[in-house]
Parts: C-alpha cells; sequence; structure tokens
C-alpha cells in the first residue's frame, strides 16, 4: 500500500504551550506554499500510583515524527519523552526526532570528581535505546555533548534571536559579561558578533549552587575597568543554564563599582531551584528571556523585568 510521506508534530505535556508557537512559526513560513501544520493530537493516560503511558490519537504510520519537550526537572518529563519515542516507533512512524529546547543532565558531561555519574551521557543512551533518530536541541551546556551520540544532532544557537535584539537596543559602550570560565566561549562569541569587550569572571565554588568566591580577571578586564571608570560602559551579562542565580548576582556585584548606569543581563535556559525568587535582588535592571519556556515561569519573569524574546 502505498502512502505519501507526511511530518507530524506532537508535543509532550511539559512543552505544549511552546510547541503551538513552533506550528504557528510553520504555517506563516508555509502560508505561500498552501502549507498547513496543526499539532497533532496525543494523550497521557495516569494511573494511581502515578505511572503513566502517553498514546498517539493520530496515525504516525510512515511519517516523520517530530516530538518535542524540554527535559527540564522533574525526571517525569525525561520519561514522557522516552515513552512517546517509544511508541511512535511501535506506531511504525518512519522516523522519529526528538525536538529538546532545553537538554536536561546536561551539566553532567564529565566525571568531575571521583564516583560521580555522567548523566548527559546517560541521557543519550536512553534516547538512543527508545528509538530517536535524530536530536534537535539549543545551546548545550557544553559542545561535546554531540558526540554522546551516535546520530545526528541539530545544535541550534539563540545568539540568532538574541544578538539581533541587542543591536536593536542601541546600546552605548556596551560590554559582554561571562559570570565563569565556562561562559568565557559564549561570551566572546557575543563579542564579536556585536563588536565589543568582553568581561570574565572566575568563579570557585563551595559546593552545588553555593558560590565561595568570584573574581574579574585578565587584561581585558583591566582594560576595561579604565573604560568603564572613563565612559560608564552598560554590561550585558550572558549566562547560559541559571540555577540559584548566585553565580549571576555575584558577578554583578563584583563590576557594580564599575557600572554606573546598572547593569543588565540574559540567558539562555529556564530558572530552576530558588533562583525565580532570587532573580529580582541584586543589581538587576532586567534581562531576556528564550521563549521556549514554561507558560508559568514566563509569567514569573514578566514580574521581575524579564522579556521574553520570540524567534
Amino acid at each position: 500500500m502505498h502512502m505519501e510521506h507526511r511530518m507530524e508534530l506532537f508535543a509532550c505535556r511539559a512543552s505544549k504551550d511552546f510547541a503551538c508557537k513552533v506550528v504557528d512559526g510553520l504555517n506563516i513560513i508555509g502560508a505561500a506554499a498552501g502549507e498547513k501544520y496543526h499539532l497533532g493530537a496525543s494523550e497521557v493516560t495516569r494511573f494511581s500510583d502515578g505511572e503513566f503511558v502517553p498514546s498517539f490519537t493520530d496515525s504516525v504510520r510512515g511519517a516523520t515524527v517530530f516530538i518535542l519537550q524540554s527535559t527540564f526537572p522533574p525526571t517525569e518529563n525525561l520519561m514522557e519523552l522516552l515513552l512517546t519515542i517509544d511508541a511512535a516507533k511501535r506506531a511504525s512512524a518512519d522516523k522519529v526526532i526528538a525536538v529538546m529546547p532545553y537538554f536536561g543532565w546536561a551539566r553532567q558531561d564529565r566525571k568531575d570528581k571521583p564516583r560521580v555519574s555522567i548523566g548527559a551521557k546517560l541521557v543519550a543512551n536512553l534516547l538512543t535505546a527508545a528509538g530517536v533518530d535524530r536530536i534537535m536541541t539549543c545551546d548545550l551546556h557544553a559542545d561535546q555533548i554531540q558526540g554522546f551520540f551516535d546520530l545526528p544532532v541539530d545544535h541550534i544557537y539563540a545568539s540568532k534571536v538574541f544578538i539581533p535584539y541587542l543591536r536593536s537596543l542601541n546600546i552605548e559602550n556596551l560590554a559582554i559579561a561571562a559570570p565563569d570560565m565556562g561562559g568565557a566561549k559564549r561570551a566572546n562569541a557575543y563579542a564579536k558578533e556585536l563588536a565589543c569587550p568582553v568581561i570574565i569572571c572566575h568563579k570557585s565554588r563551595e559546593r552545588a549552587n553555593v558560590v565561595a568566591s568570584i573574581t574579574a580577571i585578565g587584561t581585558v578586564f583591566m582594560f576595561l575597568e579604565y573604560k568603564f571608570s572613563a565612559d560608564g560602559k552598560r554590561c550585558r551579562q550572558c549566562q547560559g543554564m541559571r540555577d540559584t542565580c548566585r553565580a549571576l548576582r555575584s558577578c554583578l556585584r563584583q563590576n557594580q563599582q564599575l557600572l554606573p548606569e546598572g547593569s543588565v543581563r540574559h540567558r539562555h535556559h529556564p530558572a530552576q531551584g530558588g533562583s525565580r525568587h532570587k532573580q529580582d535582588k541584586g543589581s538587576l535592571d532586567g534581562g531576556d528571556l528564550r521563549g521556549d519556556h514554561p507558560q508559568g515561569l514566563q509569567l514569573r519573569a514578566y514580574q521581575h523585568g524579564i522579556y521574553i524574546l520570540r524567534t
């Protein structure tokens, strides 16, 4: 039996709102060609003991299936994605592509001390075992996570949205700051595109989520110190994952005396832990948030002066 190949887009529960925005964007793009996209129907059956079973209401036989789900905590989001991928393969989908704007457990990309797991590699193995054919994700915590997969990974950068937005602000004497050494590469990439200098801070942790000390380092910063004092540069913080916001606020306090006009910052990934309660403290004028976050988090972001960027 011959069946015309087609594309189907589905979303798990944690990313339904964002998936609707994706469909709206696809319909705008495809309007000229007369193409119409919709979000496929699916459901989740939950049992009294907490077990749940995702299933497709629409047929996916022979289709290329895109499943959109961010895997931020709780772990139920990851498990739902794995079960949905397995359901698509068992329903005879031709290809299954997991779209993961937020790739959970990405911090655990190496053994940074004895007797710990490499969570990012485990997640990669789980996705492969579930039967996924391709991964699409955004701003991985470390680029080398792509190497954990033996299948294609499309790594997309939010800078395509943020950089035009930053240019549109027409900020005079702009500088890009990295709160730690891990963020230096990302901050440098932004600074090159925006033709502005970089500030890099060295961070040491007392324990997870607790910053022992943070110090601005390097000849770049010493050059900028003079510039800040003379010109009052405005600093835009560039941070990837933000958990409790402590590193962000510590970095801003370190540079506060050099920023007479205040400082602003943006980030990429969802606020977790206590950060949604702390993000309004410290030297923050506001911030920018990627538009793929849960609706509840976006509402809290608005309340704290954080602007949601749309693609």
